[in-house]
Parts: structure tokens; C-alpha cells; sequence
């Protein structure tokens, strides 16, 4: 089967022989056509969300796996998700072929050993409740697929992200998500579109479902845990702006949260007490609901 992701993009022809500025213009009209092709698979990415949420109401786990630029970039989505949206790292965990070395540096060899995803993933606990997303640009890579048939394999829904049609992955997933990005300007260097083309679709996945969650208001990152000087301010403009207080009362309320802007909110905008509000969070309630139901402002 042909490689797209592999191919020689002939608009890199004589590329060698251009200026920077030509080299430049080359690289930023490759990287124009991601966007579109992430567009033409929002369809798929709506179901992957679907799984996402599901999958953390019912308890369970997102196992984010990838080798080489795909894992490191799944290192990347899953880190981020505790300080954005207050969430415990145990809910999004990135799995790469290679393991914390493979993280900084290179260990290509890693990624052809689809049983070391079976033993990485089981050691993990991966059950039936769990979702895993894999991540590959070519669709081929060994690790990746390994993960992919040990989570069918107990019964766990799954999620192929690739940059090719019809590879193998996209046959063994729940929902296929293939971003044609076409070649690289550097023959296989999918780090660049390929993988820029993950790093959107991860974001939009992860995204979407804490909106669904009720981690977002108005676009307000609500879920933060306001834990350093920089959060605690953002929270508190945060506050501001929803609620109408100011700066003194938000930061007041801030602290009666323990640093939990949504109960933060609620203080603010109910007669709710912190445990009340703590206790209507519970079982991912979005706060509009509960401001809506308490006839609140919203």
C-alpha cells in the first residue's frame, strides 16, 4: 500500500536550490492545507468526542498512545489536562513507545514492538471501561496497532487518529479519523504537517469533551485549580467577568472555594454554601445548569 504521509511532495522539488524565503514560503503553503483536511473529518472527530465523554462519565480512562513525534505529542495533550481543567492526571494518560526516555530523544526501534504496547498498557490496567486513542501518521506502526488490538481485545472502545487512507489502523478502530495532509516538504518528516494535523485533532478531542463536561463557561477555562500566583489571578479575573463582582469579593470567594473557580461562581452568583456548591458539581453537572436551575444568571 502506497504512503501518502511517505511520499516526495513535488513542490519541494529543487528546494535545495531556493532562498530561505522561497524555503520558507514553500513550508508555510504546506502547512495552509492542514486545516482542511482536519476540517473534512470533523464527522469523525464529533464521534471520538462522543467516546471521550462517555467514556469519563462511566469512570472511565483515555490512554493517548503513539511512537516517535505522535507519542511525543500525546505526551503533550495528556499533560496538559490536569492544569487546564483541574481534572487528575489518572483521567488522560499518554502512552509512547520507548517509554520517559523516549520522550526527549529518539528510540526508533521502540516503535516495532507491538507486544511492548500490550505489556505497557496492561500494566497500566487498561480495562473495558478505558478508551484508547491511537496515533500514528503512517497507520502502520507496530506499537500503536498492538495497542489498538489489546484495548478490542478486552473490549474497550478505540480511536485511530492517521494521515492515510484505508491503513491498517483505520480498519481496527471504532472511529477512523485521517487527515490527508498529502507529503511533506521533506519526504517522511511527518513530524511537520502529519503532525501538526494530530496536534489539532487531539486538541479539538480533548477540547470539546471538557466543554461537554462542564469544565468550560463562555469559554472560560472554569475547571483551573488556581495553584500558583498566575492561576490564582486568572481565576479571579475569571470571576469578575462572569459574575459581575469585584476584585476583592472574587478573591474572597476564591479563597471560600479553595481555589475551585466553579464553586468560586457558584458563591457568587447563588446562596449556595462551599459544600452545597462542591456537592451540585458532582457528576460532571455543568455549572450553566446549575445556575439556571438556581435562576442565576448565566
Amino acid at each position: 500500500m502506497s504512503r501518502v504521509s511517505e511520499r516526495l511532495n513535488p513542490r519541494s522539488r529543487g528546494i535545495d536550490a531556493k532562498t530561505i524565503a522561497e524555503v520558507l514560503e514553500i513550508i508555510n503553503g504546506e502547512d495552509s492545507r492542514v486545516a482542511g483536511a482536519v476540517a473534512s473529518q470533523l464527522a469523525e472527530v464529533e464521534r471520538a468526542v462522543e467516546l471521550t465523554v462517555s467514556t469519563l462519565r462511566g469512570g472511565g480512562r483515555v490512554f493517548l498512545v503513539g511512537a516517535g513525534t505522535s507519542g511525543r505529542l500525546c505526551v503533550l495533550e495528556a499533560a496538559e489536562i490536569p492544569p487546564t481543567y483541574g481534572l487528575p492526571s489518572e483521567n488522560f494518560q499518554a502512552v509512547i513507545a520507548g517509554g520517559h526516555e523516549a520522550v526527549f530523544r529518539s528510540v526508533e526501534a521502540a516503535e516495532d514492538e507491538a507486544e511492548d504496547a500490550e505489556e505497557d498498557l496492561a500494566h497500566l490496567g487498561l480495562g473495558k471501561a478505558d478508551l484508547v486513542v491511537g496515533v500514528s501518521a503512517s497507520g502502520f506502526t507496530p506499537y500503536v496497532l498492538g495497542a489498538v488490538e489489546y484495548a478490542r481485545s478486552l473490549g474497550a472502545h478505540t480511536v485511530g487518529v492517521t494521515n492515510n487512507e484505508d491503513a491498517p489502523l483505520s480498519g481496527l478502530v471504532d472511529v477512523a479519523i485521517e487527515a490527508m495532509v498529502g507529503p511533506e516538504v521533506v519526504a517522511g518528516s511527518t513530524r511537520m504537517k502529519a503532525g501538526t494535523s494530530q496536534k489539532m485533532v487531539l486538541n479539538m478531542m480533548t477540547t470539546a469533551a471538557m466543554v461537554k463536561l462542564g469544565l468550560v463557561h463562555d469559554g472560560y477555562m472554569v475547571g483551573v485549580q488556581a495553584s500558583n500566583r498566575k492561576l490564582v489571578d486568572r481565576s479571579i479575573e475569571m470571576l469578575t467577568e462572569i459574575t459581575g463582582v469585584d476584585k476583592t469579593e472574587a478573591e474572597n470567594h476564591l479563597i471560600a472555594a479553595e481555589g475551585d473557580v466553579r464553586v468560586a461562581i457558584l458563591l457568587a452568583s447563588t446562596d449556595m454554601t462551599p459544600d452545597e456548591a462542591r456537592a451540585s458539581l458532582k457528576g460532571w453537572v455543568s455549572l450553566r445548569e446549575i445556575l439556571e436551575r438556581r435562576g442565576a444568571k448565566t
